[in-house]
């Protein structure tokens, strides 16, 4: 089978970028930093979301399933830098030449990502193949590559349920919650810069992994919908991602796995407690 990544990421404001691109020494404190930047974002639009380049990556969180096998783990530790996170992953899809799968990973994570290893100098040569490289199957890169918005190698599930048309987009924590998965638990992404200046660099992390634990369910749902999982194929890769969960000693797994019926919402198949 070809590997799988499901991914995504978690963001706080670039403090660093801010103070150079604004004169900021390094007496003002870092949230009035952030907040000069927010309350700019505001004035600009009414929204204090930052541009993409402004937002310094915290966590990447994976479902890698490959061979017989499946893990949900985030990059590296605590406290890592940004480009050795960022090296990482890029060094993951070089190593396994994934199928990438994304929940607005075109509109967010991965713009996010290309600037940040631009200004960290991260190498990506297998991500930017597009078919000239001197890789042996980089022809095939070509006609579908990780940058085309309408190549599959990157699959942005949201943006294809939406056909690409952001009025229609929904968020993945009602379709996850919809197709009987756990769905966001007790964080989302408007909290991450306040936990983080609370120290809980840890429970971001944790909450990352399962947001991409939560696109990959959804996508082996999408899977099963659109003919490339039987639905015995498709309970088999429910019960592994369950059990891998269900082997996990750590809160935010238990808690995923209580908030996860067996057989959720429209569930199909098979019952899977006893998988």
């Amino acid at each position: 089978m070809i590997p799988v990544l499901s991914f995504d990421i978690e963001t706080i404001p670039d403090i660093a970028g801010i103070r150079t691109l604004y004169g900021f020494d390094d007496e003002l404190p870092d949230a009035a930093v952030a907040e000069f930047a927010l309350q700019k974002r505001r004035a600009q639009n009414g929204s204090d979301f930052l541009p993409h380049h402004l937002h310094r990556v915290l966590a990447i969180s994976c479902v890698l399933r490959w061979s017989d096998k499946i893990i949900i783990k985030t990059i590296g530790q605590a406290g890592d830098s940004e480009a050795a996170m960022l090296g990482t992953f890029f060094d993951t899809i070089a190593r396994y030449t994934p199928q990438l799968v994304s929940w607005n990973g075109g509109g967010f994570d991965l713009p996010v990502m290309h600037y940040r290893a631009l200004i960290n100098g991260v190498a990506a040569p297998r991500y930017w193949e597009t078919g000239d490289g001197d890789h042996a199957d980089s022809r095939d890169f070509k006609w579908n590559n990780y940058l085309g918005r309408y190549h599959t190698r990157h699959l942005d599930l949201m943006d294809m349920l939406a056909l690409y048309q952001p009025r229609a987009s929904a968020p993945l924590d009602d379709m996850a919650k919809l197709c009987g998965f756990p769905g966001k638990l007790g964080m989302d992404g408007s909290k991450v810069w306040s936990a983080y200046q609370d120290g809980q660099t840890e429970a971001i992390r944790d909450y990352c992994e399962t947001d991409a634990a939560n696109t990959y369910l959804v996508y082996l749902r999408f899977q099963q919908m659109r003919g490339h999982l039987s639905t015995r194929e498709y309970d088999a890769e429910i019960a592994m991602a369950r059990d891998w969960v269900a082997a996990q000693d750590k809160m935010h797994w238990r808690e995923f796995l209580a908030a996860w019926p067996a057989r959720g919402n429209g569930e199909q198949g098979l019952d899977t407690r006893s998988a």
